[in-house]
């Protein structure tokens, strides 16, 4: 199966009719005006998932987005797929970037809004970025009252995670949605999966499994160097950062553990202090040379932060690729992700499952 990274706008449309359930009296018969439609808002993009948020147009959203950021080639970057979306042959879109650029893009933002609220609709934030910084984005947008659609991961390390907790809690008490953006649970081989998955006459039940015959067994190959919207990618250098990105199994496998969550307990709360048991895990490295990187990223060296990651001056050894095995609900699962340079020809991302049941055995490629 290859990852379909439009389904990107499902979530949004999903956010979208939860505003209007919550902010918005008009009836069926009235039409939008600006001044009820929902704004959003892009916080310092650095990640192409906050393009795709705006690869079509929605009745429900204003045309014109609010973009705040530091400036940089990250924000060129979305300008730029932004610019292509309105340009393209078929069904271009017409969006109107307002830019802000500044070192106080985030207390900029936090002013307009109280400054400026969208009275007849909602504020959506969309922040897919540096992961270092999210929760704390995520964290000021709430405290001021906003929406957020934020990218996975939401948070890299335990501090983060123990913000996030809070802001959650924040979230509900102000009456605001905190919504990740999860695509896979739109494709249709995982839709079908869980469909199957719960047809007893089919499946049965999921067994136990073991340790090293594990039930569920999840995987991921992604590419440094891609195409996306018809063009190659430029990823920021700190991308390949573990301290800013997230080691491979905090960032793209946080798909993977939301997906076993998703497909194998549907509506089922999930205490992680007691339900979930970690077992074991390990991470390596995908070796990059500097030619290699400088394709992906434009740069011509290697940044001062990722010297201690670098063998032989020359190959860049990041911590891209990693599994974990753990038990939830004392069914024994595994994930892993992994990343390539490129893909083979005619190839992209790449994903594989593995479903276990009594009578059974589900595959997905």
């Amino acid at each position: 199966m290859f990852i379909d990274k439009r389904n990107i706008a499902f979530y949004l449309l999903i956010v979208v009719g939860m505003m209007l359930n919550a902010c918005h009296n008009a009836t069926k018969d009235e039409a939008h005006t600006n001044q009820d439609k929902i704004r959003l808002i892009t916080l310092d993009p650095g990640h192409f998932h906050a393009a795709l948020v705006q690869k079509s147009m929605y009745p429900q959203i204003d045309s014109v987005v609010y973009v705040y950021s530091p400036g940089g080639q990250e924000l060129q970057e979305q300008l730029n797929l932004i610019d292509q979306y309105n340009h393209r042959k078929e069904n271009p879109t017409h969006w109107v970037e307002k830019v802000y650029t500044g070192n106080d893009f985030l207390e900029k933002m936090v002013e307009e809004k109280q400054n400026n609220p969208n009275k007849g609709g909602a504020d959506i934030v969309v922040i897919a970025g540096n992961n270092l910084r999210k929760t704390e984005y995520i964290k000021r947008a709430i405290d001021a009252g906003m929406n957020v659609l934020a990218d996975k991961p939401m948070a890299i390390n335990t501090a983060g995670f123990d913000m996030l907790k809070h802001v959650f809690a924040d979230a509900k008490e102000k009456g605001v949605i905190l919504y990740d953006i999860m695509t896979e649970r739109s494709e249709i081989t995982t839709i079908l999966q869980k469909a199957l998955a719960h047809n007893p006459a089919v499946f049965g039940e999921l067994k136990q499994g073991t340790a090293d015959s594990p039930t569920v067994v999840m995987e991921s190959v992604h590419r440094y160097f891609k195409q996306v919207s018809g063009k190659p990618l430029i990823r920021p250098d700190c991308f390949f950062d573990p301290l800013q990105e997230g080691d491979a199994i905090v960032d793209v496998g946080t798909h993977l553990v939301d997906q076993v969550q998703w497909v194998c307990f549907p509506g089922v709360s999930l205490d992680y202090s007691r339900d979930i048991h970690i077992q074991s895990s390990k991470v390596w490295p995908s070796p990059l040379t500097l030619s290699e990187f400088s394709n992906i990223t434009k740069e011509d060296h290697f940044p001062d932060f990722l010297n201690k990651y670098v063998k032989d001056d020359s190959i860049l050894l990041t911590h891209g690729n990693g599994t974990i095995n753990y038990t939830i609900k004392g069914i024994h699962t595994r994930i892993t992700t992994k990343w390539t340079y490129d893909a083979p020809q005619g190839a992209g991302d790449t994903y594989y499952s593995l479903l276990a049941g009594i009578k059974a055995v589900y595959y997905t490629h």
